[in-house]
């Protein structure tokens, strides 16, 4: 009964907030009806989210949902980074990056999200520099189906056809004079490296979104959102943590399902959630 409870829901409404594991919430989930998932799993242990600790058996079980429930050209952006530990970084991104394409995705792109300031800057006498990205690998489950490439990296040269006679060559190999000729535009599309900043005042435009301790940017989901899915789709995000990949769902037209372990942070996500 779940299972018809979770899709009208969806259906009829613009989406739903279910608090448990998400690898037990998405198998009431019916397949291939997620189009988009925008997510960053609790990596390395790094902070306490309520007691809920992510293993390995459960990164296969979630892979392998996730699979299940994303439709044939769906996304799912994985948003990840790495911890040192006895004086190494774990790698923990690039095995989950190999665990995603042996659970039958393709690596659509490898992309960074860059912060403008790191909790930990380097030292002068020390001997690692600043760490200030993470990896956001954006998977797809066949052909991709959506792209909405998002433009707004300025042209140096836009309105410029060229430096000299509108000319191209003929099927004889010969220039000649053509009008058709396109001028290069105002903006084109921007690079797979984002730059965000973070931290208190620029994360989230809800202040209570902060008693979660890891949010990543709104404008980072918004902008995933934007790409990777049109109006009416269904947005997952199956550690929704307070809500923020729900939220911007939400607020550009997209109906949402958001899934996390702890009651609290449910229950915070859904009162943020409720305001747009």
């Amino acid at each position: 009964m779940e299972n018809i409870k979770i899709n009208a829901s969806v259906n009829k409404e613009i989406g739903i907030v279910l608090c448990g594991l998400c690898q037990n919430k998405m198998s009431k989930i019916p397949e291939n009806s997620i189009d988009l998932t925008v997510t960053s799993p609790p990596y390395d242990n790094m902070r306490n989210y309520k007691g809920y600790s992510f293993e390995e058996s459960d990164f296969k079980k979630i892979v392998s949902e996730l699979y299940r429930v994303t439709k044939t050209g769906g996304v799912v952006v994985w948003i990840v980074g790495d911890s040192v530990k006895n004086g190494g970084e774990t790698g923990t991104s690039f095995r989950q990056a190999l665990g995603f394409i042996e659970g039958g995705f393709k690596l659509h792109d490898t992309m960074i999200y860059e912060k403008n300031t790191s909790s930990f800057p380097a030292r002068r006498n020390g001997k690692r520099y600043t760490q200030i990205f993470e990896y956001m690998f954006v998977f797809c489950k066949g052909k991709i189906k959506t792209g909405n490439l998002i433009c707004d990296k300025p042209n140096k040269w836009a309105g410029h056809t060229n430096w000299g006679k509108n000319t191209q060559r003929g099927k004889n190999g010969e220039l000649v004079k053509t009008k058709n000729i396109k001028p290069v535009p105002d903006f084109s599309p921007r690079n797979n490296i984002w730059k965000y900043n973070v931290g208190k005042g620029f994360n989230s435009s809800d202040k209570e979104s902060h008693n979660h301790p890891a949010i990543f940017p709104e404008k980072l989901a918004e902008d995933h959102i934007l790409s990777w899915s049109n109006e009416g789709d269904v947005v997952l995000d199956p550690f929704m943590g307070s809500g923020t990949t729900c939220k911007m769902a939400k607020k550009n037209g997209r109906k949402y399902i958001g899934i996390d372990a702890s009651e609290e942070y449910c229950e915070l996500a859904k009162s943020i959630i409720a305001k747009y």
